[in-house]
Formats: C-alpha cells, structure tokens, sequence
C-alpha cells in the first residue's frame, strides 16, 4: 500500500529550514534586542520548547569590518534557531534546525514582517530520513 503525502513527509528526524535576505532594513539589522526577541518569539510560534536563554552578541567583523553584525542562536529541545545579520551589506539569514515537523510559512512570514526582509530564498530539507523511531 503507498504512503500518504502526510506520512511521508513526517518521515526522518525533521525539518531544517534555511533563510536568506538579501535586502532587509538596515537600523533593523542592527538591533540585538530585535534579534533576541525574534529568537525567542520563533519557538513559541512553533509550539517548541527553548532550553536555554538566547544568546546575541555583535561581531564587530574582525578582519573584515564589513562583515559586522548580530548573530544569535537559542537552543530548543527540538534542536536549534539561529540568525545572523550583515547590516552593511543589507543581508539576513537564519536557520531554524527541529527534529519535530513545523510549518516552515510561520517563521519566514514572522521575520520577513519584524526585519523588513526583501528578496528572500529559502529551502527546507527533510533531515534524518535513517533516524530510529522505535
């Protein structure tokens, strides 16, 4: 008997969205506090469990300046949700990694409104398809 579309998506360990911007509001990019806030506001979204407070710094570049920015990551239970943001070069991107299956619109929609995100590209992958359930 072949599997139904919703078996078969849920098979593997889940799902691994990534996001890319490549325009996005400077002032917004720029804001640890935003960032934090989106870190926390994407598990309740999803209806995942953080395990740890997020944890957002600003990168001053190093060696390449231009490259500043805010990177965040908060661990969830479930996995992981990271952002990094390059205000100098107006780009954003963000991963949200979780080994429970989540509608992948909710947070592109919540961080494309909160950073005034343009341009997007974004990929999910099935990931763990060899993952033991029993």
């Amino acid at each position: 008997m072949a599997k139904s579309k919703k078996e078969t998506a849920r098979e593997g360990f889940g799902l691994h969205l990534t996001i890319d911007a490549a325009r996005g509001h400077k002032e917004k990019l720029s804001d640890l506090n935003l960032v934090r806030r989106a870190l926390n506001d994407i598990p309740k979204i999803l209806g995942m469990h953080k395990i740890a407070k997020p944890q957002v710094l600003w990168y001053d570049g190093g060696s390449k300046p231009e490259d500043r920015g805010v990177s965040g990551i908060v661990m969830i239970a479930e996995s992981h949700v990271s952002i990094h943001t390059f205000p100098h070069k107006n780009f954003f991107t963000a991963d949200v990694y979780s080994c429970s299956f989540f509608d992948p619109d909710k947070p592109i929609w919540y961080l494309k409104d909160k950073f005034g995100l343009d341009d997007l590209e974004t990929n999910v992958v099935k990931r763990g398809h060899k993952f033991p359930r029993t």
